[in-house]
């Protein structure tokens, strides 16, 4: 491996560790109480380290919240090879369960967490990587409608309801409001699921 190469895996190395810093400390202590400092302090670098890396702790946390925001849409690409758009819709929807459940950290710092909106580098108060994926969605959504799958006319008030829906039984289970009920969570959650698919093949 040649010089360059290897500052190049260095330089990956300490991002990723840094990275990984603060999205510990972001979710134990919220976004407002970390500084870099704690953060340098966490990986046990100073904070000149951390500045030669990123700006500000705005953009470490536009670029952990970017990241996995790509790790959701990248996980949606098995839905492009099927060919009916309910079957679409409904395995989209047991992915971002499964995402959700293997990921609940990442979950938690995109959908949940609370953040100031600056840091998500938003233009017009427009939520971009949020919007991006709400726009995969739709689009399924709208190929239902077009289907006659969904009979609903409007693909965005739709695809809120469903999102918003399947949101709410995630966002129960990683705040550990599911402990009331005996079944296993992960299975009531996918049981719940299914009966929500059930009522929007009725007559959403």
């Amino acid at each position: 491996m040649g010089i360059v190469e290897r500052k190049e895996r260095e330089r990956e190395e300490m991002r990723k560790l840094i990275l990984e810093g603060a999205q510990k400390l972001f979710l134990t202590n919220g976004f407002d109480k970390v500084s870099i400092r704690n953060i340098a302090d966490e990986i046990e670098y100073s904070p000149a380290t951390i500045y030669l890396y990123f700006k500000d702790k705005n953009e470490l946390f536009f670029s952990l919240h970017q990241k996995a925001f790509l790790k959701l849409i990248d996980e949606f690409t098995p839905i492009a090879t099927i060919q009916d758009p309910m079957e679409t819709l409904i395995e989209m929807g047991r992915i971002y369960l499964r995402f959700a459940f293997e990921n609940p950290e990442l979950y938690d710092l995109m959908f949940i967490m609370t953040a100031p909106i600056d840091t998500l580098a938003c233009r017009d108060d427009v939520w971009e990587d949020g919007h991006r994926a709400f726009g995969l969605l739709q689009l399924v959504v709208q190929r239902c409608i077009d289907a006659g799958a969904i009979k609903h006319p409007n693909a965005e008030q739709a695809g809120l309801m469903i999102w918003s829906t399947v949101h709410g039984l995630v966002a129960l289970h990683l705040r550990k409001r599911m402990s009331m009920f005996e079944e296993d969570a992960q299975k009531l959650l996918d049981n719940v699921f299914e009966l929500f698919i059930a009522t929007i093949k009725r007559g959403l």
